[in-house]
């Protein structure tokens, strides 16, 4: 593994590192369907603003790649929002994420095993979806992206990871 040689780095040449200022990060509101693309790595991804949810693509992993999604709007109990890898046969999730219920003694922690799951669904109620939710998506290889975050659901909690 190893940060591919086409990737421009921006650096001081001095020991201590180096400073940018002016810098600002990415924004990308979501649509129903938003294929992301490499070039937008680093961004914050704010899911779909409307309770039908929507559907999210990452491009294929390369290694350092990073998006961070974020929950603004809770989805209904009939919508989804999912985050799925670009090719499900060849790149999947590793990682886990800490969920948060909004009832009381509900929090639980679920795994994404980095050879089945592929997609993380949450349905604004048990997987979560609710307004606050936020999830971190690193691309550890070309095959596997690393998931943290804590998502915000309701009652019984349930494992959002997928296989579709």
């Amino acid at each position: 593994m190893g940060t591919p040689t086409d990737i421009e780095r921006i650096t001081s040449g001095g020991p201590t590192g180096a400073l940018g200022l002016g810098q600002h990060r990415e924004v990308i509101q979501a649509t129903a369907t938003t294929t992301l693309l490499a070039k937008q790595s680093g961004a914050l991804v704010i899911f779909p603003q409307a309770v039908t949810g929507g559907t999210i693509t990452l491009p294929t992993p390369v290694e350092g790649m990073t998006f961070d999604f974020v929950t603004l709007v809770s989805v209904t109990t009939s919508s989804t929002n999912k985050i799925i890898t670009a090719t499900p046969a060849s790149q999947f999730l590793i990682g886990g994420v800490a969920m948060a219920s909004l009832t009381a003694g509900g929090n639980d922690f679920f795994v994404a095993d980095g050879t089945t799951h592929v997609a993380i669904t949450m349905d604004a109620t048990t997987k979560g979806g609710l307004v606050g939710g936020w999830v971190r998506l690193t691309a550890i290889s070309a095959t596997q992206w690393m998931v943290s975050g804590i998502p915000v659901g309701s009652g019984t909690l349930a494992d959002p990871f997928a296989t579709s």
